[in-house]
């Protein structure tokens, strides 16, 4: 075979390689990304826009990735509950992918030698020092949780610390787990959990539209319970201004981001 053949054959296959690992991000984002690609990351969080957000991920033909913790929600049952799977039925069948955000949400406050760290309770329901192996339950748990509701869903080898708080143990720990710690960039904090009297919507919003660069992890939530001005009602004004900069959506790679 003549050497401009092969190598023909081998960027066709490289072309075609190239297309699969891409994959929900090219269907997802126009050609052209002038601007760059950015990274949209929801946690769990109240829910109570939950519906409306996915809403507008849709519209904007938005796939983000969605780090699952089970926590209470605004319906009274936890976001990882029996009444929440068709809500996560649906994300995954939508193409958003998952990751771990812990099972209980509670928070690394220190660690207690090689192999155990402090994970404390914000709400008082207790605290626990984790060795190897509950920490890798506390990690694979939401998962399982997840996958009872949602069986196809596509799940990264990542997690990410409630409050993206961690620990040099904790982190050793997960990566033991076989994950990776995702938090986000510094441009990336979208401020939809500050108080909105004094971060409001229309702030918040001028500011991601104008710092968001390159490579961004933004994070959001699935509604905040304290916020009485909720980011959702500015959520797709950032969506398609950024878009409208040139800007490419994209789930996170497996390896994740920095």
């Amino acid at each position: 075979m003549r050497a401009e053949a092969r190598a023909r054959i081998l960027g066709a296959a490289l072309a075609v390689l190239g297309a699969i690992a891409a994959g929900g991000a090219a269907a997802q984002a126009p050609a052209s990304c002038p601007a760059g690609t950015v990274y949209l990351t929801i946690d769990t969080g109240w829910g109570r826009e939950a519906e409306r957000i996915a809403e507008i991920l849709r519209r904007r033909g938005v796939r983000a990735t969605l780090f699952v913790a089970n926590e209470p929600t605004h319906t009274g049952e936890h976001s990882l509950a029996p009444g929440w799977a068709a809500f996560w039925r649906a994300r995954a069948a939508e193409g958003h992918v998952f990751a771990s955000h812990t099972d209980r949400h509670w928070y690394f406050r220190g660690d207690a030698g090689p192999g155990r760290t402090r994970y404390v309770s914000r709400s008082r329901e207790g605290e626990e020092v984790l060795d190897q192996a509950a920490m890798c339950r506390e990690l694979a748990r939401p998962i399982e949780r997840l996958r009872a509701a949602a069986p196809d869903a596509v799940v990264l080898p990542l997690w990410r610390a409630p409050g993206g708080i961690v620990t040099p143990g904790a982190i050793r720990m997960a990566e033991a787990c076989g994950l990776r710690h995702q938090g986000w960039t510094t441009n990336g904090f979208l401020g939809d959990e500050l108080p909105s009297d004094a971060h409001p919507n229309a702030a918040l919003a001028r500011r991601a539209l104008a710092h968001t660069r390159d490579g961004e992890v933004l994070v959001m939530h699935w509604g905040i319970r304290s916020r009485r001005d909720p980011y959702a009602n500015v959520l797709e004004e950032v969506i398609s201004g950024l878009q409208a900069r040139g800007f490419c959506f994209a789930t996170l790679p497996p390896e994740g981001r920095r």
